[in-house]
């Protein structure tokens, strides 16, 4: 399958969407911060000097999704019609699990939209607490589920 970011030259282009069919689409995303105990306890007892870390965290989740065509050269700016951003207190890693969701009617899909969501939400996290511990780990970002349009439903595995 070629890409589709390319022209027949090699040049990258904005594709052309304007033959697909308006679709309600969705796509859910997903990242991590992984961070030390202290720094988890910080954030679950509410102790951060900067406030409220993972309400921070929602809203700039929210916000990186609106402006995902400002941030990635080649994404349409699409009528985003739902942003949920929600961050997890995890114990296990220490850190937060984050999941976006991001839902439209177009004629193209909202991924590049989840991502954005989940990789900015993680970066707030990392932003309000790094004076404390700037070894905190950023991973796992990744496409949970896309469904809408031609090319159908995706689930990761």
């Amino acid at each position: 399958m070629p890409l589709t970011h390319f022209d027949a030259q090699g040049q990258a282009h904005m594709v052309d969407v304007s033959s697909k069919d308006v679709t309600d689409r969705v796509a859910v995303a997903a990242a991590y911060i992984k961070m030390a105990r202290e720094t988890y306890d910080l954030i679950s007892e509410g102790r951060a000097k900067k406030g409220d870390v993972l309400g921070v965290a929602r809203l700039a989740g929210i916000m990186g999704a609106k402006k995902t065509p400002d941030l990635i050269p080649l994404c349409h700016p699409l009528p985003v019609t739902k942003v949920s951003v929600d961050l997890t207190l995890d114990p296990d890693l220490p850190g937060v699990q984050i999941r976006a969701t991001v839902k439209t009617s177009g004629q193209t899909g909202v991924e590049m939209e989840a991502l954005t969501a989940a990789s900015t939400a993680a970066l707030t996290v990392y932003d309000m607490t790094k004076a404390v511990d700037k070894s905190m780990e950023i991973g796992g970002i990744r496409v949970l589920l896309k469904d809408g349009g031609k090319s159908g439903r995706y689930e990761a595995k």
